[in-house]
Parts: C-alpha cells; sequence; structure tokens
C-alpha cells in the first residue's frame, strides 16, 4: 500500500515538526505533502525551514512543501512587494527573531519557488483552498493562498478530494463532504495534524495523526 501523508499548518513549532516527521518515518516509505505556512507567529521558523530544506534522509521518502500565505508574505516584506508593517505585525517579528534579525537569500528563494498546489490521481493539496464556480485552470494564486472555507463548505472540486491547511480550528484536522482541513492551530494549542490518504483509494483520509507538545 502506498501512502500520502498531508502535514497542516507549522508555523515555527520545529518540536512538534521532528515529533511528526519521526511518526511519518516509522511507516517506512511514501510521500509526503507539507501544506504550507512554516514560518511566523511561533519561535522556530529558521529551523522549520533549515528541516524541509534538507529534505527526507532516505530515499524511500518523497517530499512537497506547498508555498503558504505566510511563506508569500515573508518573501513579499524583504523584496519590497509587500509592506513590512503587514508581515510583521502576522508573525513576522518572531521570524525575524529566529533568524537573528536577518533571512539568508538562500531561504527566500527557496520559498519564493514553492509551488502553489499538487495533485494526484485522486486529491488536490493546496495551502488555503480553491474559488467555487472558477475553472481549476483559472485559480489565482490569491486564490490558493488566502481563501476562508466555512466549517460546512464542501464541493465537487473537479472530481478529487481536496486538502488543505489555512483555516485553523480545534476541531482540526476534519473531513467535510470532499474537503479535509488539516490545520489545528499547532501554533495556539502544541497540536500538529497529519492527514494519512492510501493513494489506491478516492476520498477522504484513511486515518489522521496529531503530535502534542
Amino acid at each position: 500500500m502506498s501512502l500520502t501523508f498531508a502535514v497542516g499548518d507549522v508555523h515555527g513549532c520545529l518540536a512538534q515538526l521532528q515529533m511528526m516527521l519521526r511518526r511519518i518515518d516509522s511507516f517506512g516509505s511514501g510521500s509526503v505533502i507539507f501544506l504550507g505556512d512554516y514560518v511566523d507567529r511561533g519561535p522556530h521558523s529558521q529551523g522549520v525551514v533549515d528541516t524541509l530544506m534538507a529534505g527526507p534522509s532516505s530515499l524511500s521518502w518523497k517530499w512537497i512543501a506547498l508555498k503558504g500565505n505566510h511563506e508569500d508574505m515573508m518573501v513579499g516584506a524583504q523584496d519590497g512587494s509587500y509592506d513590512e508593517g503587514w508581515w510583521l505585525a502576522n508573525g513576522g517579528t518572531e521570524t525575524l527573531r529566529s533568524y537573528g534579525g536577518f533571512i539568508p537569500t538562500t531561504h527566500l528563494k527557496w520559498a519564493s519557488s514553492l509551488p502553489l498546489i499538487h495533485h494526484d490521481e485522486h486529491r488536490i493539496f493546496v495551502h488555503a483552498g480553491v474559488k467555487e464556480g472558477v475553472y481549476f485552470e483559472d485559480q489565482t494564486p490569491e486564490d490558493l493562498l488566502w481563501t476562508r472555507f466555512t466549517a460546512a463548505d464542501s464541493d465537487e472540486f473537479w472530481g478529487k478530494h481536496l486538502v488543505h491547511g489555512h483555516t485553523p480550528s480545534p476541531s482540526n484536522p476534519k473531513t467535510i463532504g470532499n474537503r479535509t482541513n488539516v490545520d489545528s492551530a499547532c501554533v495556539f494549542d502544541g497540536r500538529l495534524s497529519c492527514a494519512v490518504f492510501d493513494d489506491d483509494l478516492p476520498g477522504g483520509p484513511i486515518d489522521f495523526i496529531e503530535v502534542k507538545v
């Protein structure tokens, strides 16, 4: 059985990420999709980015890190595309502190180059969501990085199951119809979540993994 693991928003919570990766590694092989928002708010953004940039320790694993709106804000604040004060007020202060006041160019280039979306035979993985009523190919970066679903929202999603983070809730991870939200608000209550999918089966997750510090 081939498995895919979708990890929710980390937000600088390095200890939880390390715990989650140990749990995932115990399965032996598979794909890991990180759903974005690795930086800001939590204390160890640099450590989280270092970990993801280093990649898996075994060729048995494939890692795919998607861009979140906080990576987009961080890069934009550094290159002048966005107002730096906006980023700092939304967790950027903690990120700068973790880097000792200076974010290396290599980290900014990595964050800038992250893909916005990943899909396989049965599922679509994205940071925030998709805009309903818009063709798949017409989804904009803003749609994929900033969409907010209500707790009851679901749709057909082009015949696939949608997997996302971005909208935190203590009731997550949760599957509603054709949609699974994996953002369990780790930076607020210390609980990081992951959804586990059987690559051969359509639909929602077969299990969830949770770690807490």
